[in-house]
Protein backbone atom coordinates (compact mmCIF):
# COMPACT_ATOMS: atom_id res chain seq x y z
CA UNK A 1 0.00 0.00 0.00
CA UNK A 2 1.23 3.55 -0.86
CA UNK A 3 -0.47 6.60 1.07
CA UNK A 4 -0.17 10.28 -1.29
CA UNK A 5 -0.59 13.41 0.26
CA UNK A 6 0.13 16.77 -0.59
CA UNK A 7 3.51 15.90 -2.40
CA UNK A 8 4.79 12.95 -0.19
CA UNK A 9 4.36 9.61 -0.99
CA UNK A 10 4.34 6.71 2.07
CA UNK A 11 4.94 3.25 1.03
CA UNK A 12 3.95 1.21 3.82
CA UNK A 13 5.58 -2.40 2.70
CA UNK A 14 9.01 -0.44 2.20
CA UNK A 15 8.49 1.83 5.21
CA UNK A 16 9.46 4.36 3.24
CA UNK A 17 8.53 8.36 3.29
CA UNK A 18 9.37 10.64 0.63
CA UNK A 19 8.51 14.30 -0.16
CA UNK A 20 8.77 14.48 -4.24
CA UNK A 21 12.32 12.66 -4.98
CA UNK A 22 13.50 12.81 -2.13
CA UNK A 23 14.22 10.35 0.86
CA UNK A 24 12.69 11.87 3.92
CA UNK A 25 14.18 10.28 7.34
CA UNK A 26 11.82 9.37 10.05
CA UNK A 27 12.23 6.91 13.18
CA UNK A 28 10.59 3.32 13.04
CA UNK A 29 8.06 4.48 15.89
CA UNK A 30 7.34 7.97 14.25
CA UNK A 31 6.52 6.15 10.65
CA UNK A 32 4.11 3.76 12.73
CA UNK A 33 2.11 6.73 14.42
CA UNK A 34 1.80 8.23 10.75
CA UNK A 35 0.60 4.89 9.24
CA UNK A 36 -1.34 4.64 12.29
CA UNK A 37 -3.55 8.22 11.90
CA UNK A 38 -3.42 7.89 8.12
CA UNK A 39 -4.81 4.29 7.91
CA UNK A 40 -7.82 5.43 10.53
CA UNK A 41 -8.15 8.67 9.08
CA UNK A 42 -11.84 8.93 8.87
CA UNK A 43 -12.30 9.52 12.79
CA UNK A 44 -10.20 10.87 15.92
CA UNK A 45 -7.48 7.92 17.45
CA UNK A 46 -7.37 8.06 21.52
CA UNK A 47 -4.14 8.49 22.79
CA UNK A 48 -4.91 4.77 24.35
CA UNK A 49 -5.32 3.43 21.03
CA UNK A 50 -2.35 5.01 19.60
CA UNK A 51 -0.17 3.60 22.43
CA UNK A 52 -2.05 -0.09 21.74
CA UNK A 53 -1.61 -0.06 17.97
CA UNK A 54 2.10 1.21 18.12
CA UNK A 55 3.64 -0.05 21.69
CA UNK A 56 1.26 -3.48 22.03
CA UNK A 57 -0.10 -1.77 25.17
CA UNK A 58 3.09 -1.26 27.06
CA UNK A 59 3.02 2.26 29.72
CA UNK A 60 4.74 4.86 28.03
CA UNK A 61 4.87 8.63 29.15
CA UNK A 62 3.13 11.24 27.55
CA UNK A 63 6.45 13.20 26.50
CA UNK A 64 7.62 10.05 24.95
CA UNK A 65 4.18 10.29 23.04
CA UNK A 66 4.67 13.80 21.98
CA UNK A 67 8.47 13.43 21.25
CA UNK A 68 6.92 10.84 18.24
CA UNK A 69 4.35 12.62 17.42
CA UNK A 70 6.59 15.76 16.79
CA UNK A 71 8.95 13.62 14.81
CA UNK A 72 5.81 12.43 12.59
CA UNK A 73 4.78 16.32 12.15
CA UNK A 74 8.67 17.63 11.28
CA UNK A 75 8.65 14.89 8.87
CA UNK A 76 5.76 15.79 6.64
CA UNK A 77 6.44 19.57 7.05
CA UNK A 78 3.81 20.33 10.22
CA UNK A 79 4.06 21.70 13.50
CA UNK A 80 2.37 21.05 16.45
CA UNK A 81 1.26 25.05 16.27
CA UNK A 82 0.10 25.13 12.73
CA UNK A 83 -1.12 21.09 12.80
CA UNK A 84 -2.14 21.34 9.70
CA UNK A 85 -2.35 17.53 8.58
CA UNK A 86 -1.82 16.03 11.77
CA UNK A 87 -4.42 17.40 14.94
CA UNK A 88 -4.65 17.05 18.34
CA UNK A 89 -8.09 17.32 19.73
CA UNK A 90 -7.92 18.47 23.62
CA UNK A 91 -8.86 15.38 25.81
CA UNK A 92 -9.91 13.67 22.61
CA UNK A 93 -6.79 12.33 20.81
CA UNK A 94 -5.43 12.66 17.61
CA UNK A 95 -6.50 12.33 13.68
CA UNK A 96 -4.62 13.07 10.10
CA UNK A 97 -7.06 15.89 8.45
CA UNK A 98 -4.94 15.53 4.68
CA UNK A 99 -6.57 14.57 1.99
CA UNK A 100 -4.99 11.35 1.38
CA UNK A 101 -5.12 9.18 -2.32
CA UNK A 102 -4.59 4.62 -1.72
CA UNK A 103 -2.75 3.26 -4.33
CA UNK A 104 -2.40 -0.36 -3.61
CA UNK A 105 0.04 -2.40 -5.16
CA UNK A 106 -0.92 -5.67 -7.52
CA UNK A 107 -0.39 -8.96 -6.07
CA UNK A 108 1.72 -11.64 -8.43
CA UNK A 109 -2.21 -13.11 -9.48
CA UNK A 110 -3.06 -9.62 -10.07
CA UNK A 111 -0.19 -8.24 -11.81
CA UNK A 112 0.29 -11.09 -14.23
CA UNK A 113 -3.17 -10.59 -15.61
CA UNK A 114 -2.28 -7.09 -15.93
CA UNK A 115 -5.29 -5.80 -13.65
CA UNK A 116 -5.00 -3.18 -10.82
CA UNK A 117 -7.19 -1.91 -8.22
CA UNK A 118 -7.61 1.68 -8.79
CA UNK A 119 -7.83 4.44 -6.40
CA UNK A 120 -10.76 6.27 -5.70
CA UNK A 121 -11.12 10.30 -6.82
CA UNK A 122 -10.72 12.25 -4.04
CA UNK A 123 -13.56 14.85 -3.21
CA UNK A 124 -10.77 17.89 -3.66
CA UNK A 125 -10.09 18.69 -7.42
CA UNK A 126 -7.23 16.02 -8.26
CA UNK A 127 -4.16 17.26 -10.71
CA UNK A 128 -1.02 15.06 -11.96
CA UNK A 129 1.88 16.83 -13.43
CA UNK A 130 3.04 14.50 -15.99
CA UNK A 131 6.94 14.88 -17.10
CA UNK A 132 7.47 17.01 -19.86
CA UNK A 133 8.21 15.16 -23.24
CA UNK A 134 11.73 16.65 -25.40
CA UNK A 135 11.53 17.48 -28.31
CA UNK A 136 15.14 18.56 -29.27
CA UNK A 137 16.67 15.13 -27.89
CA UNK A 138 19.11 17.68 -26.08
CA UNK A 139 19.82 16.09 -22.77
CA UNK A 140 20.05 19.56 -21.28
CA UNK A 141 16.60 20.26 -21.60
CA UNK A 142 15.88 16.87 -20.17
CA UNK A 143 16.95 18.68 -17.17
CA UNK A 144 15.05 21.37 -17.57
CA UNK A 145 12.17 20.15 -18.29
CA UNK A 146 12.07 17.39 -15.61
CA UNK A 147 12.94 20.76 -12.89
CA UNK A 148 10.21 22.84 -14.51
CA UNK A 149 7.44 19.93 -13.93
CA UNK A 150 8.95 19.78 -10.04
CA UNK A 151 8.24 23.49 -9.53
CA UNK A 152 5.22 23.07 -11.21
CA UNK A 153 4.20 20.58 -8.59
CA UNK A 154 5.41 22.25 -5.71
CA UNK A 155 3.59 25.65 -6.95
CA UNK A 156 0.62 23.33 -6.99
CA UNK A 157 0.80 22.10 -3.89
CA UNK A 158 0.56 25.09 -2.03
CA UNK A 159 -3.33 25.57 -3.35
CA UNK A 160 -4.57 23.58 0.15
CA UNK A 161 -7.78 23.38 -2.51
CA UNK A 162 -6.42 20.91 -4.51
CA UNK A 163 -5.08 17.31 -4.22
CA UNK A 164 -1.87 17.03 -6.57
CA UNK A 165 -0.12 13.89 -7.32
CA UNK A 166 3.38 13.36 -5.57
CA UNK A 167 6.24 13.25 -8.39
CA UNK A 168 7.27 9.85 -7.52
CA UNK A 169 3.97 8.70 -8.65
CA UNK A 170 3.50 11.12 -12.30
CA UNK A 171 7.62 10.63 -13.16
CA UNK A 172 6.11 6.56 -13.31
CA UNK A 173 5.18 7.69 -17.20
CA UNK A 174 7.91 9.20 -18.06
CA UNK A 175 8.76 8.34 -21.52
CA UNK A 176 6.09 6.01 -21.53
CA UNK A 177 3.05 6.29 -24.36
CA UNK A 178 0.17 5.83 -21.99
CA UNK A 179 -3.67 7.09 -22.78
CA UNK A 180 -4.63 10.11 -20.62
CA UNK A 181 -7.46 8.26 -19.28
CA UNK A 182 -5.57 5.23 -18.14
CA UNK A 183 -3.18 7.47 -16.16
CA UNK A 184 -6.16 9.25 -14.66
CA UNK A 185 -7.96 5.60 -13.30
CA UNK A 186 -4.79 4.66 -12.06
CA UNK A 187 -3.64 7.23 -10.47
CA UNK A 188 -6.83 8.77 -9.13
CA UNK A 189 -7.22 11.93 -10.67
CA UNK A 190 -9.34 14.41 -13.01
CA UNK A 191 -7.37 16.52 -14.43
CA UNK A 192 -3.83 15.96 -15.85
CA UNK A 193 -1.58 18.59 -16.98
CA UNK A 194 0.80 17.78 -20.11
CA UNK A 195 3.72 19.36 -21.64
CA UNK A 196 6.83 19.30 -24.06
CA UNK A 197 10.15 21.25 -24.11
CA UNK A 198 11.67 21.84 -27.65
CA UNK A 199 15.02 24.12 -28.20
CA UNK A 200 15.88 26.04 -31.27
CA UNK A 201 19.23 27.52 -31.24
CA UNK A 202 19.53 29.47 -28.06
CA UNK A 203 15.50 29.71 -27.89
CA UNK A 204 13.33 27.81 -26.02
CA UNK A 205 9.66 27.28 -26.53
CA UNK A 206 7.50 25.41 -23.45
CA UNK A 207 3.91 24.33 -24.55
CA UNK A 208 1.54 23.02 -22.04
CA UNK A 209 -2.48 21.66 -21.74
CA UNK A 210 -4.23 20.95 -19.16
CA UNK A 211 -6.56 17.93 -19.71
CA UNK A 212 -9.73 16.98 -18.26
CA UNK A 213 -9.62 13.12 -17.84
CA UNK A 214 -13.31 12.44 -17.43
CA UNK A 215 -14.56 13.99 -20.42
CA UNK A 216 -11.24 14.07 -22.34
CA UNK A 217 -11.98 18.11 -22.91
CA UNK A 218 -8.95 20.41 -23.17
CA UNK A 219 -8.90 23.26 -20.17
CA UNK A 220 -6.59 25.35 -21.29
CA UNK A 221 -3.58 25.07 -23.65
CA UNK A 222 -0.92 27.87 -23.60
CA UNK A 223 2.75 28.14 -25.18
CA UNK A 224 5.75 30.12 -23.19
CA UNK A 225 9.05 31.14 -25.15
CA UNK A 226 12.20 32.00 -23.58
CA UNK A 227 16.33 32.17 -24.21
CA UNK A 228 18.74 30.05 -22.52
CA UNK A 229 20.41 33.77 -20.90
CA UNK A 230 18.78 32.67 -17.32
CA UNK A 231 17.21 29.00 -18.03
CA UNK A 232 16.87 28.99 -14.16
CA UNK A 233 15.12 32.11 -14.57
CA UNK A 234 13.14 31.13 -16.90
CA UNK A 235 12.26 27.79 -15.42
CA UNK A 236 10.81 29.77 -12.39
CA UNK A 237 8.93 32.60 -14.35
CA UNK A 238 7.57 29.55 -16.54
CA UNK A 239 5.86 27.64 -13.73
CA UNK A 240 4.22 30.78 -12.25
CA UNK A 241 2.59 31.17 -15.05
CA UNK A 242 1.56 27.70 -15.37
CA UNK A 243 -0.40 27.96 -12.23
CA UNK A 244 -1.59 30.91 -12.39
CA UNK A 245 -3.14 29.97 -15.26
CA UNK A 246 -4.49 26.69 -14.33
CA UNK A 247 -5.87 27.16 -11.41
CA UNK A 248 -8.89 29.10 -12.30
CA UNK A 249 -9.49 26.65 -15.40
CA UNK A 250 -9.83 23.98 -12.25
CA UNK A 251 -11.91 26.32 -10.87
CA UNK A 252 -14.32 26.52 -13.80
CA UNK A 253 -14.28 22.72 -13.97
CA UNK A 254 -15.12 22.27 -10.43
CA UNK A 255 -17.73 24.52 -10.60
CA UNK A 256 -19.72 22.74 -14.26
CA UNK A 257 -19.01 19.59 -12.26
CA UNK A 258 -20.40 21.05 -8.85
CA UNK A 259 -23.93 21.96 -11.02
CA UNK A 260 -24.08 18.22 -12.16
CA UNK A 261 -24.22 15.93 -9.29
CA UNK A 262 -27.13 15.65 -7.39
CA UNK A 263 -28.82 16.83 -4.65
CA UNK A 264 -28.70 14.25 -2.57
CA UNK A 265 -25.15 13.18 -3.27
CA UNK A 266 -23.36 16.90 -2.02
CA UNK A 267 -20.17 16.98 -0.13
CA UNK A 268 -18.30 20.16 1.21
CA UNK A 269 -16.36 20.51 -1.74
CA UNK A 270 -19.35 20.27 -4.27
CA UNK A 271 -21.75 22.71 -1.46
CA UNK A 272 -18.26 25.22 -1.98
CA UNK A 273 -17.96 25.09 -6.03
CA UNK A 274 -21.81 25.81 -6.18
CA UNK A 275 -21.55 29.09 -4.70
CA UNK A 276 -18.53 30.21 -5.93
CA UNK A 277 -20.06 31.10 -9.31
CA UNK A 278 -23.07 33.34 -7.62
CA UNK A 279 -20.36 35.51 -6.12
CA UNK A 280 -18.55 36.09 -9.47
CA UNK A 281 -20.42 38.99 -11.30
CA UNK A 282 -22.70 39.70 -12.55
CA UNK A 283 -24.42 38.49 -9.31
CA UNK A 284 -27.39 39.93 -7.50
CA UNK A 285 -28.16 40.36 -3.41
CA UNK A 286 -30.77 37.02 -3.83
CA UNK A 287 -27.19 35.15 -6.10
CA UNK A 288 -25.15 37.02 -2.96
CA UNK A 289 -27.62 35.33 -0.23
CA UNK A 290 -27.99 31.88 -2.11
CA UNK A 291 -23.86 31.71 -2.45
CA UNK A 292 -23.76 32.40 1.83
CA UNK A 293 -25.60 29.27 2.13
CA UNK A 294 -23.96 27.10 0.31
CA UNK A 295 -20.36 28.46 1.90
CA UNK A 296 -22.54 27.48 5.64
CA UNK A 297 -23.50 24.16 4.22
CA UNK A 298 -19.89 23.56 3.33
CA UNK A 299 -18.46 24.54 6.62
CA UNK A 300 -20.87 22.19 8.19
CA UNK A 301 -20.44 19.15 6.06
CA UNK A 302 -16.52 19.61 6.59
CA UNK A 303 -15.57 22.31 9.51
CA UNK A 304 -11.74 22.13 7.92
CA UNK A 305 -12.41 22.87 4.59
CA UNK A 306 -10.90 26.15 4.46
CA UNK A 307 -12.28 27.56 1.46
CA UNK A 308 -15.87 27.59 2.28
CA UNK A 309 -14.53 30.62 5.04
CA UNK A 310 -13.16 32.50 2.67
CA UNK A 311 -15.70 32.23 0.33
CA UNK A 312 -18.43 33.18 3.07
CA UNK A 313 -16.19 36.44 4.21
CA UNK A 314 -16.51 37.39 0.45
CA UNK A 315 -20.28 37.27 0.48
CA UNK A 316 -19.93 39.81 3.64
CA UNK A 317 -17.75 41.85 1.79
CA UNK A 318 -20.21 41.87 -1.56
CA UNK A 319 -23.21 43.18 0.69
CA UNK A 320 -21.38 45.66 2.10
CA UNK A 321 -20.04 47.25 -1.15
CA UNK A 322 -23.17 47.03 -2.65
CA UNK A 323 -24.90 48.81 -0.10
CA UNK A 324 -27.25 45.38 0.04
CA UNK A 325 -29.84 44.86 2.35
CA UNK A 326 -28.31 43.62 5.70
CA UNK A 327 -27.24 43.75 9.31
CA UNK A 328 -24.23 45.90 9.27
CA UNK A 329 -23.61 44.32 13.43
CA UNK A 330 -24.32 41.07 12.32
CA UNK A 331 -22.25 40.96 9.35
CA UNK A 332 -18.97 42.56 11.39
CA UNK A 333 -19.99 40.02 13.92
CA UNK A 334 -20.22 37.08 11.71
CA UNK A 335 -16.90 37.93 10.26
CA UNK A 336 -15.28 37.77 13.18
CA UNK A 337 -15.92 34.13 14.01
CA UNK A 338 -15.20 33.41 11.15
CA UNK A 339 -11.34 35.04 11.58
CA UNK A 340 -11.37 33.26 15.06
CA UNK A 341 -12.62 29.64 13.82
CA UNK A 342 -9.77 30.01 10.86
CA UNK A 343 -7.10 30.94 13.55
CA UNK A 344 -8.27 28.42 16.17
CA UNK A 345 -7.87 25.96 13.24
CA UNK A 346 -4.51 27.09 12.56
CA UNK A 347 -4.82 27.05 9.01
CA UNK A 348 -2.30 28.04 6.23
CA UNK A 349 -4.27 27.97 3.35
CA UNK A 350 -4.08 31.21 1.47
CA UNK A 351 -7.41 31.92 0.07
CA UNK A 352 -9.20 31.96 3.64
CA UNK A 353 -6.78 33.98 4.76
CA UNK A 354 -6.50 36.52 1.50
CA UNK A 355 -10.33 36.96 1.66
CA UNK A 356 -10.74 36.86 5.35
CA UNK A 357 -7.60 39.25 6.11
CA UNK A 358 -8.73 41.79 2.78
CA UNK A 359 -12.41 42.44 4.51
CA UNK A 360 -10.97 42.34 7.91
CA UNK A 361 -9.63 45.96 7.14
CA UNK A 362 -12.48 46.51 4.83
CA UNK A 363 -15.57 45.99 6.59
CA UNK A 364 -14.04 46.40 10.49
CA UNK A 365 -10.83 48.67 9.51
CA UNK A 366 -8.85 46.64 11.09
CA UNK A 367 -5.49 47.48 8.75
CA UNK A 368 -2.93 45.97 10.76
CA UNK A 369 -4.92 42.40 11.54
CA UNK A 370 -6.13 42.33 8.06
CA UNK A 371 -2.72 43.32 6.42
CA UNK A 372 -0.98 40.37 8.66
CA UNK A 373 -3.74 37.77 7.28
CA UNK A 374 -2.86 38.85 3.66
CA UNK A 375 0.99 38.70 4.61
CA UNK A 376 0.60 35.22 5.78
CA UNK A 377 -1.77 34.31 2.59
CA UNK A 378 1.37 35.37 0.59
CA UNK A 379 3.84 33.05 2.46
CA UNK A 380 1.89 30.76 2.11
CA UNK A 381 1.27 31.01 -1.53
CA UNK A 382 3.49 32.81 -3.48
CA UNK A 383 1.12 31.77 -6.15
CA UNK A 384 -2.13 33.00 -4.94
CA UNK A 385 -2.48 35.77 -7.05
CA UNK A 386 -5.56 37.37 -5.70
CA UNK A 387 -3.57 37.78 -2.07
CA UNK A 388 -1.07 40.24 -4.13
CA UNK A 389 -4.09 42.20 -5.35
CA UNK A 390 -5.83 42.40 -1.99
CA UNK A 391 -2.23 43.25 -0.66
CA UNK A 392 -2.22 46.06 -3.38
CA UNK A 393 -5.38 47.48 -2.80
CA UNK A 394 -4.30 47.95 0.84
CA UNK A 395 -1.49 49.70 0.37
CA UNK A 396 -2.99 51.84 -2.52
CA UNK A 397 -5.55 53.01 0.18
CA UNK A 398 -2.82 53.64 2.34
CA UNK A 399 -1.25 56.15 -0.05
CA UNK A 400 1.39 54.18 -1.20
CA UNK A 401 2.26 54.04 -4.89
CA UNK A 402 5.09 52.33 -6.09
CA UNK A 403 4.63 48.86 -3.78
CA UNK A 404 1.08 48.80 -4.80
CA UNK A 405 1.95 49.14 -8.27
CA UNK A 406 4.17 45.98 -7.73
CA UNK A 407 1.51 43.50 -6.04
CA UNK A 408 -1.37 44.80 -8.37
CA UNK A 409 0.92 44.09 -11.85
CA UNK A 410 2.09 40.36 -9.76
CA UNK A 411 -1.49 39.44 -9.45
CA UNK A 412 -2.46 40.26 -13.22
CA UNK A 413 0.34 38.46 -14.04
CA UNK A 414 0.04 35.43 -12.02
CA UNK A 415 -3.42 34.96 -12.86
CA UNK A 416 -3.76 37.31 -16.25
CA UNK A 417 -7.76 35.75 -16.76
CA UNK A 418 -8.75 36.09 -12.89
CA UNK A 419 -12.70 37.65 -13.01
CA UNK A 420 -11.71 40.36 -10.39
CA UNK A 421 -8.94 41.87 -12.30
CA UNK A 422 -11.08 44.87 -12.35
CA UNK A 423 -10.40 45.46 -8.49
CA UNK A 424 -6.24 45.12 -9.08
CA UNK A 425 -6.84 47.48 -12.21
CA UNK A 426 -8.55 50.10 -10.10
CA UNK A 427 -6.17 49.52 -7.56
CA UNK A 428 -3.52 50.61 -9.84
CA UNK A 429 -5.25 53.32 -11.55
CA UNK A 430 -5.45 54.84 -6.99
CA UNK A 431 -1.80 53.62 -6.58
CA UNK A 432 -0.17 55.84 -9.85
CA UNK A 433 -2.97 58.33 -8.85
CA UNK A 434 -0.64 58.44 -5.72
CA UNK A 435 2.24 59.35 -7.52
CA UNK A 436 0.96 61.98 -9.52
CA UNK A 437 0.96 59.79 -12.91
CA UNK A 438 -2.93 61.08 -13.45
CA UNK A 439 -2.89 60.25 -17.25
CA UNK A 440 -2.19 56.61 -16.57
CA UNK A 441 -4.23 56.48 -13.36
CA UNK A 442 -7.23 57.69 -15.77
CA UNK A 443 -6.16 55.24 -18.17
CA UNK A 444 -6.27 52.17 -15.82
CA UNK A 445 -9.50 53.80 -14.71
CA UNK A 446 -11.06 53.25 -17.71
CA UNK A 447 -9.71 49.48 -18.44
CA UNK A 448 -11.49 48.63 -15.07
CA UNK A 449 -14.64 50.13 -15.70
CA UNK A 450 -14.94 48.09 -19.08
CA UNK A 451 -14.14 45.23 -16.50
CA UNK A 452 -16.25 46.13 -13.75
CA UNK A 453 -19.86 44.19 -12.57
CA UNK A 454 -22.49 46.60 -13.03
CA UNK A 455 -23.41 48.88 -10.47
CA UNK A 456 -20.32 48.92 -8.65
CA UNK A 457 -20.87 51.92 -6.28
CA UNK A 458 -17.20 51.16 -4.65
CA UNK A 459 -15.66 51.03 -7.49
CA UNK A 460 -16.75 54.24 -9.32
CA UNK A 461 -16.49 56.69 -6.72
CA UNK A 462 -12.72 56.17 -7.32
CA UNK A 463 -13.34 56.47 -11.17
CA UNK A 464 -14.72 59.82 -10.40
CA UNK A 465 -11.15 60.69 -8.14
CA UNK A 466 -8.99 59.40 -10.94
CA UNK A 467 -11.04 61.92 -13.42
CA UNK A 468 -10.98 64.63 -11.97
CA UNK A 469 -7.16 64.76 -11.19
CA UNK A 470 -6.73 63.62 -14.75
CA UNK A 471 -8.97 66.88 -15.84
CA UNK A 472 -11.25 64.58 -17.81
CA UNK A 473 -14.49 66.31 -16.06
CA UNK A 474 -17.28 65.11 -18.57
CA UNK A 475 -16.17 61.29 -17.90
CA UNK A 476 -16.22 62.39 -13.97
CA UNK A 477 -19.69 63.77 -14.09
CA UNK A 478 -20.73 60.66 -16.08
CA UNK A 479 -19.79 58.72 -13.38
CA UNK A 480 -21.30 60.56 -10.49
CA UNK A 481 -24.90 61.04 -12.74
CA UNK A 482 -24.53 56.70 -12.35
CA UNK A 483 -23.38 57.30 -8.09
CA UNK A 484 -26.46 58.89 -7.48
CA UNK A 485 -29.27 57.03 -9.64
CA UNK A 486 -27.64 53.91 -7.51
CA UNK A 487 -27.81 56.08 -4.14
CA UNK A 488 -30.55 59.40 -4.67
CA UNK A 489 -30.23 60.17 -1.45
CA UNK A 490 -25.96 60.53 -1.53
CA UNK A 491 -25.04 64.42 -0.63
CA UNK A 492 -22.45 66.58 0.28
CA UNK A 493 -23.64 67.18 3.86
CA UNK A 494 -24.01 63.08 4.72
CA UNK A 495 -21.09 62.00 3.00
CA UNK A 496 -18.13 61.05 5.17
CA UNK A 497 -14.79 59.90 3.21
CA UNK A 498 -14.68 56.28 3.72
CA UNK A 499 -12.20 55.23 6.40
CA UNK A 500 -10.83 52.49 4.50
CA UNK A 501 -9.10 55.54 2.93
CA UNK A 502 -6.61 55.54 5.54
CA UNK A 503 -4.24 58.16 3.91
CA UNK A 504 -5.84 61.83 4.57
CA UNK A 505 -4.44 62.99 1.63
CA UNK A 506 -6.47 60.65 -0.38
CA UNK A 507 -9.87 60.76 1.76
CA UNK A 508 -9.52 65.51 1.17
CA UNK A 509 -8.78 64.58 -2.50
CA UNK A 510 -11.98 62.51 -3.00
CA UNK A 511 -14.24 64.56 -1.49
CA UNK A 512 -12.69 67.63 -3.18
CA UNK A 513 -13.06 65.19 -6.24
CA UNK A 514 -16.96 64.23 -5.39
CA UNK A 515 -17.75 68.07 -5.10
CA UNK A 516 -16.07 68.92 -8.51
CA UNK A 517 -18.10 66.24 -10.41
CA UNK A 518 -21.41 67.61 -8.77
CA UNK A 519 -22.73 65.69 -5.34
CA UNK A 520 -25.40 67.87 -5.08
CA UNK A 521 -25.25 70.10 -1.42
Amino acid sequence: MRYLFEDFALDVDKRELFRGADAVSISPQALDLLVCLIRNRERVISKDDLISAIWGGRIITDAALATRLNSARVAIGDTGEKQRLIKTLQRKGFRFVGTVLEVRKPDDATAASGAAQRPEIPDKPSIAVLPFENMSGDPEQEYFGDGLVDDIITALSRFRALFVIARTSSFTYKGKIVDIKQIGDELGVRYVLEGSVRKAGTRLRINGQLIDVTTGAHLWADRFDGTLDDIFDLQDKVAQQVVGAIAPEVDRAEIERASRKSVGNIDAVTAYYRGLPHIQFPTSPANNDAALRDFHDAMALDPGFMPAYGGAAGCLGWRRANNWPGNVEKDNAELLRLAERVKELGTDDALALGVLGFNLFWMLLDFDRGLEMVEQAIQSNPNYARAYNYRGLLRAWHGASEAAVADLEQAMRLSPRDPVNYNAMMGLAVAHHNAGRHHEAAEWADKSLRAFPPAFFVGMTQGILCYVAAGRMEDARKLMAECLRLVPKWRRSTFVAPQWFRSAKLRAELVEAFIAAGLPE
